[in-house]
This record gives structure tokens, C-alpha cells and sequence, in this order.
């Protein structure tokens, strides 16, 4: 029932603060409901009435409604764009760069970006700050360990500069890690830092409303300094970038005017 679920999304919103209202209702709805069944549950009252006394139960469902699926490089001509268009620009005349790595899920994504940026930086000048609203994915982020299919599209050299392999998985430098500071943050919900060069957001606006998706971007051109740059996934296109003082830089890159 409609009125099961829209209880539902009222008892996690106060309890936690994550406003599913703020998602597409058939998409969530349908990945949750899924996820309910699974585990046995007949409704939704049922199983929040779980979900707050079973942690493991509780980071399951987090973990579903983020969608935590990445890989290093994901889309490896994406960040050929940015390493060879986005990049030089974006550098010139700074000793370093503020990144934002936004909804990061367990790490690929902050971490590839350190990865691209130790070419042009010496390691100790790269900080990147990665948020996601998953504390486990932070957790899973941290320790650094993936298994070889996150790694398919990592360059060579890089994997074999920044990569110790060990049994069916592979451990990320430390130096690497030390590049990436992460903390909780609910997009929808929390408060935004400034100044940044570079944020990057990319394969979660497309779970979002429209006018949820258009409040996120108005705070990240806000939260970038003129002449910062995001960077979306591959089915976020802007349509309307003026209407965040973006223009675009190059396909899926929107420079803040």
C-alpha cells in the first residue's frame, strides 16, 4: 500500500534525516520493496520496526538506497576529458586544488581522482574531500581493499605504482589513501563547504527529483569558487546550465561563471 510506504519515508526521515520524498518514488520504492521482501517482510511498518533495532539490517537498506556500484576510472574517456581538457585549466597558477568528491560510495571515485592529480602534483599538496550519506561505504572507502573488477580500467602504471595485489584483491597505497579525507554527508539535507576548484557528483542526481536534482545543483554552484568546474555522470546532462551560472565546459563538465 501507497500509505504503508509514505509512513515509511516519514519514521526514516525522522529518525535519520534522509528525506526519501526527495528520490523517484517508483525507482526507491521498487528497490526497497525488493529489498523488504527479501528479508521477509510483509510491510513497511514491519520493517522499519527492524530496521531500528538491527544495525546490520539498517546499513543493508542504507547501502541499497545509495547504490553503491563503482569502479576506478569508471567511464575512462570521461576522465581522459578531464586529465586532458579540464585539467590543465583548472591547474594553472595553483599550488593545489579543493576537490569535492560527492556521494563517493566505498572510495573509487576520490581515489582515482588523486590518482589523475598526482601527475601534475607532488602527493603531499593533494586533498580531496570525499562525503557520502552510507557510513559503512565510508568504512569499506577507508580500508582500501578492492577486487580486480574495480580495477579494469586503472592504467597499468598506475596500478602497478599504486596497487599491491594480495590473494583475489588489491590493497591501495597508503599514499594514495592519505589523499582522501572522507565524512558523512547527506546532499539533500546538509550543509555545503565553498571555495571548491573542483566537485565532482556523478551516477547519483539521477535518483533524485527534479526539483531535488535542481536544488543540488544551485548549492555546488554556489560551493564553487568562478571558473570551479563539476563534473557529472553520464546521464546528468544540465539542460539548463544558465540557470546555475554554469556553462559548459565539455560534455558532462560545467564551468561556474
Amino acid at each position: 500500500m501507497r500509505d504503508d510506504y509514505i509512513t515509511f519515508i516519514s519514521d526514516i526521515k525522522k529518525r535519520t534525516g534522509i528525506d526519501l520524498a526527495l528520490y523517484k518514488e517508483k525507482q526507491m520504492k521498487r528497490r526497497l520493496t525488493t529489498l523488504r521482501d527479501k528479508r521477509g517482510f510483509a510491510n513497511f511498518n514491519d520493517y522499519y520496526k527492524a530496521l531500528i533495532q538491527d544495525e546490520q539490517l539498517y546499513f543493508e537498506f542504507l547501502d541499497r538506497m545509495t547504490i553503491n556500484v563503482s569502479e576506478f576510472y569508471r567511464n575512462f574517456n570521461r576522465w581522459e576529458t578531464f586529465r586532458t581538457k579540464i585539467l590543465p585549466t583548472l591547474k594553472e597558477g595553483k599550488d593545489r586544488l579543493k576537490v569535492w568528491s560527492a556521494a563517493c560510495s566505498t572510495g573509487e571515485e576520490p581515489y582515482t581522482i588523486a590518482m589523475i592529480l598526482s601527475d601534475y602534483f607532488p602527493l603531499e599538496e593533494i586533498t580531496i574531500h570525499a562525503t557520502d550519506i552510507d557510513e559503512l561505504a565510508i568504512q569499506r572507502a577507508k580500508e582500501g581493499v578492492y577486487p580486480e573488477r574495480s580495477l579494469k580500467e586503472v592504467p597499468r602504471d598506475k596500478k602497478e605504482k599504486y596497487f599491491d595485489k594480495k590473494g583475489n584483491f588489491y590493497s591501495l597505497s597508503e599514499e594514495i589513501k592519505n589523499c582522501v579525507q572522507f565524512s558523512k554527508h547527506n546532499l539533500l539535507a546538509d550543509c555545503y563547504r565553498s571555495s571548491y576548484d573542483l566537485i565532482v557528483c556523478r551516477n547519483v542526481l539521477i535518483y533524485f527529483t527534479e526539483d531535488a536534482k535542481n536544488q543540488v545543483y544551485d548549492w555546488f554552484s554556489q560551493s564553487l569558487v568562478e571558473g570551479g568546474v563539476l563534473f557529472v555522470g553520464s546521464t546528468e546532462q544540465i539542460f539548463n546550465p544558465q540557470s546555475f551560472n554554469f556553462e559548459v565546459a565539455e560534455t558532462f563538465f560545467y564551468e561556474k561563471q
